[in-house]
């Protein structure tokens, strides 16, 4: 079986049918982790496990005075050096001895049993047909006679209770071994059906494993049509980090362009609308200042003699005049139409196109990955694809068929010279049954004999009848109950011969085996090192693959198997065909791996910034806008309308005007001191509430500050901004090379990470999933079943019971003997006298209390009631009364 077993597990192991190729296309799982499925896995029904139900107490309880018995460990040392010696025990008989003391002890008591209890019995036999030992047909009566009769009789029905339960339970364990013989063929058949599921269902396992490469191929196909995405995507993603910020300044630099042209505009047409506005509001101002110079050449402006007051006042309106006039002089601002000229030559070229293109180029990378390995790819495609037929090629050296055929005629042989040998057990176990049962009526006539017995006595008994008047019933139960002590020592040294030889059987059996088996012990004596074989380390693989070295144990295949784990585990097949150098990830992607560490890509075809480009950015720097007097625009930006406020100017001027006497001058002066309030009014309020003024004034000053910020340091910024494109389009034309090969690297290391995840799937499928060889380990579970839990446990539970009611034969024969005496029917009695209760022999009789003659021979007139029937002749001690002691 082994060899056949072995054969068809490797060549399952190294063989399969041909590669699947799947027809339907399979969803992809996200990149990284693979789905390969669950391998395919049979259903065995074998439960490796017994329960024994209430039955299990006594087993408990056999095993728990086992334990009382042999409290010794397992003698591991002792059994392999007795294996070593061929079991010949002359040099080890002590240590044997010691530890089967307990079980020598028991057998020795119970062969001293087997032997004295028919001789004692036939001792007391003889004894009582001789009238001694309770033999003689006479009942002495006492005072306690009723007491002692109750005690006796209920200490016999209790003996006889313990006895029942003790046949009662080894009944129950033959009658457990019987059925349980039943379920032998059941479990065996459940074993041979999971050894054919185990051996058809291990090529379909081995099959898929080797059909879902396709899963790792398919995978690898995947991304090596999207290399450009996931090898150029990378690189791009890597460059961009670099590049982008140079691009996203040169693009700032074309915003900064169009904002600075924005602002030019926004100068000269506030410049414009300012000086609109302030050109007529001085020329009205000028206006009123040459009226009021005139109206002060009035003669009584200058009369000092005669108007001294208005003399002066006049001086100090004169004076005052200055301040008539407007502050921010727009007009003297020169326009910037020769820098925005200039801006307008640097806005034909559309500086945010050039650098669209420069990010169409970077975000090109993907596609030029694509065209430049587009080679490469199709030579990977090639080399995946032969993978694949080197695995399928392989498959088809090892006959996987004919191995798993010649496995199942072997099982099947070996399963029809076991069930040839079913009707011979059946018929053993009948015979075994029979002679239990045989057994146990042997306790059961006894048994019968002591209940019809208590039953006939107690039923019969009238505590008015005398000894010799007892009645028919009760002398029938005190003849059964002799009967019954008859029968006991017939058979009490045949039951104690059997359960002595069961117990030393199952005891141990017991514990030699089924107890070290649960505590793996057993495997431990197995596994020792030249024990089977003088000349094998381990006699497991010894037997296999002819290599006693390998670390194979029974200990660990059962264990392995146990927790139902591949074949290829549990048996160390790795030693006989290691899957690793067949699935070697290097071997296997090696020249994959040269040909995507030799794909080049070549990026110099990337123009971040064209040469129309770069001159723009230079034509901006040279734009004039370092030319402007920025402090000039915003020094009148930041002035008034006016040097003084008007509404000020004409109350003033209106408060001197007052002082002045009436006349012509003061009424030329009001009608000035109205004009300016009209003024205020008309043209100053007006600019300052009017959005279009405020607008250009805002716009100007906010324009002068922008193009005061862009002009400061403008050649340094662009040259700063064309250095970073150079070190960009550097960067990815001559430096890019050690970015590609890494990236590369990491694109070669994921496709060669896709079969590294394929091998181990298969390690571990084979480690765990593959061929689980809990079958094998349930064939030793099964044979423990029958062995320990069906026969032995059985076996040891009959003896218990047996030898329990044997045991307490004993007591039921004295108290059986004892008590029959109140129930048999007496031939002789003692008389008593009326006459004060004193016995009438009392007066014929010595202190012996034996029959004696007158010593003066005259006759007693007293004994002429007595009948003639002299009793003391017949049986001199049958009439000796009661001492009185006994009353």
């Amino acid at each position: 079986m082994w060899n056949t077993g072995i054969a068809l597990l490797l060549c399952a192991l190294r063989a399969s049918g041909e590669l699947q190729q799947e027809t339907e296309p399979r969803r992809l799982p996200p990149p990284g982790k693979l789905d390969f499925g669950y391998v395919p896995a049979g259903v065995y029904e074998t439960l490796a496990h017994y329960e024994p139900g209430p039955i299990g107490i006594l087993f408990h309880l056999v095993r728990a005075f086992l334990c009382v018995v042999q409290p010794n460990a397992f003698p591991q040392d002792l059994i392999v050096k007795l294996a070593k010696d061929k079991f010949f025990i002359q040099t080890e008989y002590q240590k044997a001895i010691y530890y089967e003391m307990g079980f020598l002890v028991c057998a020795a008591v119970g062969l001293v049993f087997a032997a004295l209890v028919p001789l004692i019995g036939l001792f007391f036999c003889m004894c009582r047909c001789c009238d001694n030992c309770g033999g003689e047909m006479h009942q002495r009566q006492r005072k306690n006679a009723d007491c002692r009769r109750g005690l006796l009789g209920t200490l016999l029905f209790a003996n006889s209770l313990v006895i029942t339960m003790g046949v009662l339970c080894a009944y129950a364990a033959n009658q457990n071994l019987s059925s349980q013989v039943k379920n032998v063929r059941r479990l065996v058949n459940s074993n041979m059906r999971d050894l054919h599921t185990f051996a058809n269902d291990t090529p379909t396992q081995i099959d898929y494993l080797i059909s879902q490469y396709a899963t790792a191929k398919n995978k690898v196909i995947y991304d090596l049509d999207n290399i450009g995405p996931l090898l150029g995507g990378r690189i791009h993603d890597q460059l961009d980090k670099e590049v982008h910020p140079a691009l996203d300044e040169v693009l700032n630099m074309a915003g900064a362009m169009r904002e600075t042209k924005e602002a030019l505009d926004n100068v000269n047409v506030g410049l414009e609308v300012l000086q609109e506005g302030t050109g007529r509001l001085n020329f009205n101002l000028s206006l009123v200042r040459t009226s009021i110079n005139r109206t002060l050449n009035d003669p009584g402006c200058h009369d000092e003699e005669s108007d001294a007051t208005s003399a002066q006042l006049c001086r100090n309106i004169r004076r005052s005049l200055s301040q008539l006039q407007i502050a921010a002089n727009f007009t003297r601002l020169p326009k910037v139409n020769a820098q925005l000229e200039k801006m307008n030559d640097v806005l034909r070229t559309d500086l945010s196109a050039v650098v669209q293109r420069g990010y169409d180029s970077l975000n090109n990378t993907p596609l030029m990955a694509v065209e430049q390995t587009r080679s490469v790819v199709e030579s990977v495609r090639g080399l995946v694809d032969g993978i694949g037929s080197n695995v399928s090629s392989f498959s088809r050296v090892f006959p996987v068929q004919s191995s798993v055929s010649n496995f199942n005629i072997f099982i099947n042989h070996a399963h029809a010279k076991i069930e040839e040998h079913y009707p011979d057990i059946d018929k053993m176990d009948f015979y075994r049954w029979i002679g239990c049962i045989a057994l146990c009526c042997m306790v059961v006539l006894v048994l019968a004999f002591n209940y019809l017995g208590l039953l006939c006595g107690t039923l019969g008994y009238d505590k008015h009848a005398s000894p010799t008047t007892r009645g028919c019933i009760s002398n029938t139960g005190g003849t059964m109950l002799m009967a019954g002590v008859g029968f006991t020592v017939i058979f009490s040294w045949v039951l104690m011969g059997v359960v002595t030889t069961i117990f030393l059987a199952g005891g141990n059996m017991e514990k030699l085996f089924c107890e070290p088996f649960h505590t793996k012990d057993v495997f431990k004596v197995v596994d020792t090192p030249y024990l089977v074989e003088p000349k094998w380390k381990n006699f497991i693989p010894g037997l296999l693959y002819n290599d006693s070295d390998l670390e194979l144990t029974a200990e660990s295949l059962y264990s392995t198997c146990k927790e139902n784990k591949g074949i290829y585990t549990a048996m160390g097949l790795d030693k006989v065909f290691n899957i690793s150098s067949f699935l070697n990830t290097t071997l296997l992607t090696k020249d994959v791996v040269s040909q995507l560490d030799g794909a080049r890509i070549d990026l110099r075809g990337i123009i971040l910034l064209e040469a129309e480009g770069r001159q723009n950015l230079l034509d901006f720097s040279e734009a004039g806008l370092s030319e402007i007097n920025y402090a000039d625009y915003l020094e009148e930006v930041n002035k008034g309308v006016t040097v003084m406020d008007l509404l000020l100017f004409a109350t003033e001027l209106e408060a001197q005007t007052d002082l002045m006497p009436r006349g012509a001058l003061q009424s030329a002066l009001k009608g000035h001191v109205g004009t300016l309030r009209q003024i205020h009014s008309q043209q100053i309020v007006s600019m300052e509430q009017a959005m279009r003024y405020v607008r250009a004034r805002s716009a100007l000053n906010q324009s002068m500050r922008f193009l005061e910020r862009t002009a400061s340091d403008l050649p340094n910024k662009v040259l700063a901004v064309l250095d970073a494109i150079n070190a960009a389009q550097n960067l990815v034309s001559q430096n890019a090379t050690r970015l590609i090969n890494l990236e590369t690297r990491k694109y070669t290391a994921t496709i060669v990470g896709y079969f590294h995840q394929y091998v181990e799937w298969v390690k571990t499928s084979l480690a765990l999933e593959v061929a689980p060889c809990k079958p094998l380990s349930n064939l030793l579970d099964t044979a423990e079943i029958i062995a320990c839990s069906f026969l032995v446990d059985s076996m040891n539970a009959f003896w218990m019971g047996l030898g329990c009611s044997t045991l307490f034969l004993l007591p039921g024969i004295i108290l059986a003997v004892k008590l029959a005496k109140f129930y048999r029917r007496m031939d002789t009695e003692d008389v008593y006298d009326d006459i004060e209760t004193i016995p009438m022999k009392t007066m014929e009789i010595g202190n012996n209390g034996y029959h004696s003659e007158s010593p003066r021979g005259v006759p007693n007139p007293m004994m002429t009631s007595v009948p003639t029937c002299d009793s003391m002749s017949r049986f001199p001690r049958a009439s000796a009364p009661p001492r009185h002691i006994d009353w």
